[in-house]
C-alpha cells in the first residue's frame, strides 16, 4: 500500500499509532499525477504534472489575475537560458525537477513520522509498530475488514523486505524511498507488478481478465451505459495489452503495461504541454502563449508555485 495518506488517530503510551489506509496500488507514473491522463475528461493530470500534486490544490484557489502572475514567475524560472521562451528541454527538466522534489518531500515527511527513536534509520519493527501496533494487539478486531488489514501488513512487510537490500531489517533513507516509491527503482519492479495483479485479479487466479481489467476502472451504476473510453480500453486490452492473445494478462504482460522501460513520462508530458500550448507551432512557448492557455496550464504539472518559492533561497532548478 502506498503510505502517503496514513491518518494519525491514537496516542498510546507515547507512541502515535496510524490507522492503515486502504490498499492503494502503485500506479504508472503516479508521481506526476494521481489522475488518468485523459484530456477529454479534463486537464487534472497536466495540472498536477506542471504544478506538482500538492501545490496544484493551492493554485486552484487563485483568482485569474493571481494565476497569471504566478504563471509568469514560473515561466521565468523554467526559462533557464533567458531567451524569453520555454523550450522542450527546459520544460522537460522542470517537470523532472518537480517530480524529484515531490518524492523527496514525501519521503522526508514520512521519515519524520516513522523514525520514532530519531536514530536516522527506520526498522521494520519500528514501522510495523507505528502503523499497526494497536491493531496487532487487538488482532484487528476493531477494523471492519479485518482480512484486508492483515493482508496489508503482509504486503507492507514484503515490500519493506524487498526495499531493504542488505537484509538487516533496517531501512536507510534510500531504502525507505524505494519502499514508498517502488516504481522508481529497478529492484522493486517485481513488487510493483505483483501488487498490481493482486489488486485487479479479483478471483485470485494470478491473471487479469478483461472484466477484471475494466472493473478496476469503471463500474456502471443504476443502468449507466459504458462511456466511449471504456470501449477504447477494451480494445487496448485485446489488441495491445494481451500480447499472447490468451484472454488474460499475466505478470509479463502487466509489466509491459505498467512499467514500459523505454517510456519517459516526463518527456511525454513536456511534449504534450507544448503541443497543447504552442499556438504558432514553433516548438517553444512564449509568455503570451502561456497566458492564452492559463486555464489549461494552471491545471497542469507546471505550476508547483509553492515548491518553486521554497527553491528561491537556493535556486536548485
Amino acid at each position: 500500500m502506498l503510505l502517503q495518506s496514513l491518518p494519525y488517530l491514537i496516542l498510546i503510551l507515547g507512541v502515535v499509532v496510524a490507522v492503515p489506509a486502504k490498499e492503494k496500488r502503485v500506479h504508472r507514473h503516479s508521481d506526476l499525477s494521481d489522475h488518468a491522463h485523459d484530456d477529454s475528461t479534463g486537464f487534472h493530470y497536466d495540472h498536477e504534472a506542471f504544478l506538482g500534486k500538492e501545490e496544484a490544490k493551492t493554485f486552484d484557489q487563485l483568482t485569474p489575475e493571481e494565476s497569471k502572475d504566478k504563471l509568469g514567475k514560473i515561466v521565468d524560472r523554467i526559462d533557464t537560458d533567458k531567451d524569453g521562451f520555454v523550450s522542450h528541454g527546459e520544460l522537460h527538466q522542470w517537470i523532472k525537477h518537480r517530480q524529484r522534489r515531490y518524492i523527496e518531500e514525501n519521503v522526508l515527511k514520512h521519515w519524520k513520522e516513522y523514525d520514532q527513536n530519531k536514530d536516522g534509520k527506520i526498522g521494520w519493527e519500528e514501522y510495523k509498530n507505528t502503523t499497526y501496533g494497536y491493531y496487532l494487539d487487538e488482532e484487528f478486531d476493531d477494523v471492519d475488514d479485518k482480512a484486508s488489514y492483515k493482508a496489508m501488513l503482509t504486503r507492507d512487510e514484503r515490500r519493506f523486505r524487498t526495499a531493504d537490500r542488505d537484509g538487516d531489517g533496517i531501512a536507510t533513507k534510500d531504502e525507505f524511498t524505494a519502499f514508498l516509491h517502488p516504481e522508481e527503482y529497478d529492484h522493486m519492479k517485481a513488487v510493483v507488478i505483483q501488487e498490481t495483479v493482486e489488486d485487479i485479479d479479483k478471483n485470485g487466479d494470478g491473471k487479469i481478465t478483461l472484466d477484471e481489467y475494466i472493473g478496476d476502472m469503471f463500474t456502471p451504476e443504476n443502468g449507466e451505459s459504458e462511456p466511449d473510453w471504456v470501449l477504447t480500453e477494451k480494445t487496448h486490452f485485446t489488441e495491445f495489452r494481451d500480447t499472447n492473445k490468451d484472454g488474460f494478462l499475466d505478470n509479463h504482460e502487466v509489466a509491459q503495461w505498467i512499467l514500459p522501460g523505454e517510456i519517459d513520462h516526463t518527456d511525454n508530458e513536456a511534449k504534450h504541454l507544448i503541443h497543447e500550448t504552442d499556438t504558432d507551432k514553433d516548438g517553444r512557448l512564449s509568455l503570451s502563449e502561456v497566458m492564452d492557455k492559463v486555464d489549461f496550464l494552471k491545471s497542469s504539472t507546471l505550476t508547483d508555485y509553492g515548491g518553486m518559492l521554497a527553491d528561491e533561497g537556493h535556486q536548485e532548478l
